[in-house]
């Protein structure tokens, strides 16, 4: 297991959570309503005063709005990246690019708490992005929780380390915004974050900087005492050029649509700009956030939004893609991109990146045929000729195809990709696509039928307890304990099993899920991958489901009949 890169709690101590509704709902809209600073009225713009951010180089703000250099608005859909604890992942930039992103957040650090990353390499991040056609989020990650977490480093040290990065930002305008602080306060006296924040950005303006400047809120981002909310416009009015977005971070707090729809909707009608600058989807022992309503919204009010995180978390249930590895996206990465709402589906490329050349209307040719170039029980890899396209192809897709349907079950920025969690002695038939940076893509690859092998360990000697753990309207919580009942240790493994009613997996912990239909397979997780002799592991997850609810009337076990009592 990696050790631990990430030190933030990402919900909130039990005993903060009682109550946690109300008191974001005790903020009143009325707070946030446009003053006479630099936010326009509806009066004021019809009558053809610019905004305040109108003559800004590059990303700016306008009526509150995050606009490109040329007034064109851009919405962020992207990921996190934590760079300053991976320095050598550099081609997670191209590989969350082939897979749809126009943007991404980097993690970076000052010096206080992790080494620093100095302007060589914040200069080389910068430009990677640009390679890559990404718009670049840079943050200080040493202030998280700060009042809290004793280790936590001040917003103000962070605008210091900005200051001393002037030379690298000048002229990125177009592609670079500043957020000054991850999650710059605690749940220790939330309201001293305010004075602070103000201060970072009159600093930041003093020196110079005319980048798009982003604010996170406190609480750990997520703002349940709605301090961020109540103080938005003061904090806004501080900034003389009005280049100033907010971030709110979104995990187990907003676990319902109403908390979710509320807080973004009282930014929208106050003309404040913000966005979902991190949140997760898998539950936890706080509550599991509803990620659905998160996208959704964000993509109906045209907001941005940038998930956490693409990979190297401390707790896996949060990556992407398994190992850096964009042929493996875990479920909540198959989520993120090519879920409805998602970065495949929704994202739009920013047009500094165009260079006045017309849209990018023309799909890549169809790949090759694949075949299979190594096949196991539970795994295939498959490669394929490349296709052609009139500027370049980006990346491919794998699908799994059956009854009339597809659905992605790789993705790759190679010819070559390997598809894991299959069932022993199971014939499967694949195809392949190819995308374009533009989000074009091509027909559909002839198939190939693959049958996996018979091996493993046999898993006939298993029981499988299955339980639902919670339910509300339109999704449940569920939980599957699958016992060795042998005298040997069972590994690798695969579970298979049906849900009869429509019931689909969004999210799975213990393993990685892939359903076609109403069929499920489960392959383990690395911490999963063997049950010892007399041993159970559990696999979690949540899923949607309709009116009815039944259980899965049977388990397989590699390939071999679990007992279900």
């Amino acid at each position: 297991m990696r050790p631990a890169r990430r030190d933030t709690p990402r919900t909130l101590p039990a005993r903060l959570l009682t109550g946690l509704a109300a008191l974001i709902g005790l903020v009143l809209v009325g707070a946030l309503c446009p003053g006479a600073a630099l936010a326009q009225s509806p009066a004021a713009r019809s009558a053809g005063v610019p905004s305040a951010g109108a003559q800004a180089a590059g990303l700016h703000i306008g009526d509150g709005r995050l606009l490109e250099g040329n007034g064109n608005d851009f919405v962020m859909r992207g990921v996190n990246h934590a760079h300053t604890w991976y320095p050598g992942e550099t081609q997670s930039l191209a590989d969350v690019k082939a897979l749809g992103a126009n943007s991404v957040r980097v993690v970076l650090s000052d010096g206080h708490r992790w080494s620093e990353n100095g302007p060589a390499d914040v200069a080389a991040v910068i430009e990677q992005c640009k390679a890559n056609r990404l718009i670049c989020v840079l943050e200080v990650h040493d202030t998280t929780g700060y009042g809290e977490d004793a280790a936590a480093g001040t917003l103000d040290h962070a605008a210091d380390y900005w200051m001393g990065l002037k030379d690298v930002l000048a002229g990125q305008e177009d592609y670079v915004i500043v957020n000054i602080g991850n999650e710059p306060w605690g749940n220790t006296d939330p309201a001293g974050w305010t004075e602070p924040t103000v201060a970072a950005v009159k600093k930041l303006r003093a020196a110079g900087l005319q980048h798009t400047i982003m604010v996170d809120a406190p609480n750990w981002g997520q703002d349940w005492q709605g301090v961020m909310r109540a103080n938005a416009r003061s904090v806004y009015d501080a900034d003389p050029t009005g280049n100033l977005i907010f971030s709110i971070h979104m995990y187990s707090v907003f676990d319902t649509a109403q908390e979710i729809t509320d807080y973004l909707n009282a930014f929208v009608d106050a003309e404040l700009p913000i966005l979902i600058g991190e949140f997760g989807g898998p539950a936890d022992q706080y509550g599991d956030p509803d990620e659905d309503t998160m996208m959704a919204t964000a993509e109906q009010l045209r907001l941005g939004y940038l998930a956490w995180s693409w990979s190297g978390n401390t707790d896996p249930v949060l990556d992407l893609a398994l190992d850096f590895d964009p042929s493996r996206l875990s479920g909540w990465g198959e989520r993120i991109f090519h879920g409805v709402n998602g970065i495949a589906q929704t994202s739009e490329e920013a047009t500094v990146y165009g260079d006045g050349a017309p849209d990018d209307t023309e799909a890549p040719t169809a790949p090759g045929t694949p075949s299979a170039t190594a096949v196991t029980d539970t795994s295939v890899t498959l490669g394929w000729a490349a296709a052609t396209d009139d500027t370049a192809v980006s990346g491919y897709d794998v699908v799994l195809v059956g009854d009339g349907t597809s659905s992605t079950v790789a993705s790759s920025t190679t010819t070559t990709a390997t598809v894991t969690g299959l069932t022993a002695a199971t014939t499967y038939t694949f195809a392949v696509h190819a995308r374009d940076a533009a989000g074009n893509r091509s027909a559909r690859s002839a198939t190939v039928e693959v049958t996996t092998d018979g091996g493993g360990t046999p898993g006939g000697a298993c029981s499988v307890g299955y339980r639902v753990v919670g339910e509300w309207p339109g999704g449940f919580q569920g939980e599957i304990a699958v016992r060795n009942t042998g005298s040997a240790a069972i590994g690798p493994w695969t579970l298979a099993f049906a849900f009869a009613d429509g019931q689909t997996v969004t999210n799975m912990w213990g393993g990685t899920a892939t359903q076609d239909a109403g069929a499920v397979n489960v392959a383990p997780a690395s911490y999963t991958a063997t049950i010892p002799a007399g041993g159970t592991v559990t696999l979690g997850f949540t899923a949607r489901k309709g009116d009815t609810n039944t259980a899965p009337a049977a388990f397989r076990l590699n390939g071999a009949a679990c007992a279900t009592p």
